[in-house]
């Protein structure tokens, strides 16, 4: 237990913490992306999904769930702030000079993608968890289906079938890309993997999960915008 408190005092344990964390946040990514891609499959697919998530039986593991990764999204955070402070001490004054390249503006402004996403998360949840931003929508306030479930098909497809939420979804899933892009690649820096042949993959790993989860998350709202899905 003391071991894993003495982590953050040292720059390499944050960033051991950060690759962690990160891994942890990712693999969420991906795992919420195959169950909302249950939609293509239709309404009995996505709201069978919705009533196992939010079954009596999975009550307490769904929460458990929700409380464990709101713990790993504030040190991911915390671990991040800490080693801002920490580089800024050591270098009060910049380097001159900056660079253009996508990598190097994505490294750069890590920080700044990472809030976007926090206000990201908090709009999804109060849409389509909540139901604050589109109440009329709101899985709780339909019509249940045949089966007597939330229909949760019905309430994505008229809340993507407006183009402003569509847009500021996936708007949201360009910078998760993008931060993920960066992430990918430091994870594996920060556990310690990024060796031999390893090295030369961490660029067309990044370009992969940036795709996946862009083009993943953004043919939900796009496919109803096109009328493919309704």
């Amino acid at each position: 237990m003391k071991g894993l408190i003495d982590i953050p005092r040292s720059s390499l344990g944050c960033k051991f913490l950060m690759g962690v964390t990160g891994f942890l946040l990712m693999v969420f990514v991906f795992g919420h992306m195959t169950g909302n891609l249950l939609i293509f499959l239709g309404p009995d697919a996505i709201n069978e999904y919705g009533e196992f998530l939010q079954g009596a039986g999975h009550g307490l593991l769904i929460w458990a769930a929700r409380l464990g990764l709101l713990a790993i999204f504030i040190t991911h955070l915390a671990m991040a702030l800490l080693l801002r402070k920490r580089n800024k001490e050591a270098r009060p004054v910049p380097y001159d000079g900056d660079t253009t390249l996508v990598a190097s503006w994505v490294s750069r402004h890590m920080m700044l993608s990472g809030l976007v996403i926090l206000a990201f998360v908090l709009y999804h949840l109060a849409h389509f968890t909540v139901g604050i931003t589109d109440s009329a929508n709101f899985k709780m306030n339909l019509l249940r289906d045949a089966m007597n479930r939330p229909d949760i098909y019905t309430m994505v497809v008229r809340g993507f079938q407006q183009p402003m939420i569509s847009a500021i979804y996936m708007f949201a899933q360009l910078i998760l890309g993008l931060h993920l892009y960066h992430g990918a690649g430091s994870w594996i820096q920060s556990l310690g993997l990024a060796r031999g042949w390893v090295r030369n993959w961490l660029d067309p790993i990044g370009w992969a999960v940036l795709l996946l989860v862009f083009l993943g998350n953004c043919s939900i709202p796009f496919s109803i915008l096109a009328g493919w899905v309704k």
